[in-house]
């Protein structure tokens, strides 16, 4: 039986809270969601030593981590959950432009730039908060199946 338009929104808050608060990798780089809205998601990123490869400059994994993140979560946003909850990244290409010695934090905003019944595409980027891209990423995100426990307090088991 398909979704209301209110279960669809509901999932659409659980994924949003999911993403913010609940993967244990984000946490632990401190990234935060500030803009979660169909097909766009944008978040911050604050330096820190732990963070980088060399001093003042963020690892480039971290920064690949962040670009999957908020174009895994463009996907997500605004998603027809009818067509599955359970999102994969199929394919990533990052292209890093510039390394920004001394950045306090950098932007981070993702894109879905063209939905499918399973394969979905999407676009992100790093900025400085003067709006230099540091690094891109295009991405194919699989939705499909059902992911296990969503609508559910995390940590719960069903």
């Amino acid at each position: 039986m398909p979704l209301t338009a209110e279960e669809i929104r509901a999932r659409d808050a659980w994924f949003r809270t999911h993403w913010s608060e609940h993967v244990p990798f984000n946490n632990e780089i401190g990234l935060e969601i500030t803009d979660w809205q169909p097909d766009l998601v944008r978040a911050r990123l604050k330096y820190e030593p732990r963070l980088s490869a060399h001093d003042g400059v963020f690892h480039g994994g971290v920064l690949a981590t962040a670009l999957d993140t908020v174009g895994g979560g463009a996907v997500a946003a605004g998603h027809d959950y009818n067509l599955g909850s359970r999102f994969t990244t199929v394919t990533m290409t990052v292209q890093y432009m510039a390394v920004a010695p001394g950045e306090p934090e950098v932007i981070v905003e993702g894109t879905c730039t063209k939905r499918g019944r399973r394969l979905n595409f999407s676009r992100s980027s790093v900025l400085t908060l003067d709006g230099r891209v540091l690094a891109e990423a295009i991405l194919t995100i699989s939705a499909s199946g059902e992911r296990p426990r969503v609508g559910s307090p995390e940590g719960e088991r069903s």
